[in-house]
């Protein structure tokens, strides 16, 4: 019996990897580099090395897999997101339906019911209707909210200028939820594989909170209870992108996500089935130690 789990050095997909193999299960971990792959290796894992959008690596690391976990790797980069996301999925398909994997949890998004209008997740809608055309393959399809681990990304700005900004509504309640809630929750579904079909499984987290609500967390954990959530328009915000190294089309679809869930074309009905444990002031020393060593 073999567990494959895709982005296995990733924020989710590491801890899975963790937990399956903390549980004693044989894990293939997949990745783009040895180097990287190494300390789940040396953990007891299969290290499988290649590209993710290559359906005949894919092949061979979803041959013999009782269940595998999936994820479309974001590549803020690349000239047309929509296109590079949609080679990686129909690889990962593909090679499903090569290998006939039985259970399979893919890694979505809340608004993936959505065709369109909301930026990076327009790619998740089209790889769930993929993944719903498989045939002798039950799926799994986890639908969280925006991670925690997002605000990594923000505490360069507050080092220099003191402050967070984002194009998202300063008051919007949106749901976050850290990656290891996630990543429980996927661990559990591959080892139990005890679902049929296609099922749908929103995670939204401990509860829903604004851009502004967290960022005061975040400062009083830096030391900074003053620390201000500037919302930036979205034209000022694409240029922020851009000069930060995302393309002009990322950076386009970034600002229509977050309009998305500032205006609530992007929502969820929060149940006490989707809520997960950790709240946001349990991750936020993480974010301290990392602000720390800037």
């Amino acid at each position: 019996m073999t567990i494959t789990v895709l982005g296995a050095t990733g924020n989710t997909g590491g801890k899975v990897t963790e937990l399956l193999l903390a549980a004693g299960e044989p894990v293939r971990a997949v990745g783009r580099s040895a180097e990287k792959l190494a300390p789940l290796r040396a953990a007891g894992a299969e290290p499988a090395v290649g590209d993710a959008a290559d359906p005949d690596f894919l092949t061979e690391a979803f041959r013999g897999a009782d269940a595998a976990y999936t994820l479309l790797h974001t590549s803020p980069e690349v000239e047309d997101y929509h296109a590079e996301q949609d080679r990686k999925g129909e690889a990962i398909v593909e090679a499903i339906r090569r290998t006939g994997v039985p259970h399979v949890v893919a890694l979505s998004s809340v608004g993936a019911d959505r065709p369109s209008g909301t930026g990076f997740i327009t790619s998740l809608h089209t790889q769930e209707r993929r993944l719903r055309s498989l045939e002798n393959t039950s799926v799994l399809l986890l639908r969280p909210g925006s991670f925690f681990e997002n605000f990594h990304a923000a505490l360069g700005l507050i080092k220099t200028a003191g402050i967070n900004a984002d194009s998202v509504a300063p008051e919007a309640k949106i749901p976050m939820i850290a990656a290891r809630d996630i990543a429980e929750v996927a661990a559990e579904a591959l080892r139990k594989r005890d679902w049929a079909g296609v099922v749908v499984r929103e995670l939204l987290g401990e509860r829903d909170l604004s851009y502004a609500e967290a960022t005061r967390i975040l400062g009083e954990a830096l030391g900074m209870p003053e620390l201000p959530y500037v919302p930036m328009p979205a034209a000022e915000m694409a240029e922020t992108l851009r000069q930060a190294g995302f393309s002009a089309n990322a950076a386009r679809l970034h600002v229509e996500m977050t309009a998305a869930f500032s205006d609530g074309t992007v929502s969820a009905t929060r149940t006490t089935g989707n809520t997960t444990a950790t709240r946001f002031e349990e991750f936020v020393p993480e974010l301290a130690h990392a602000y720390r060593r800037l």
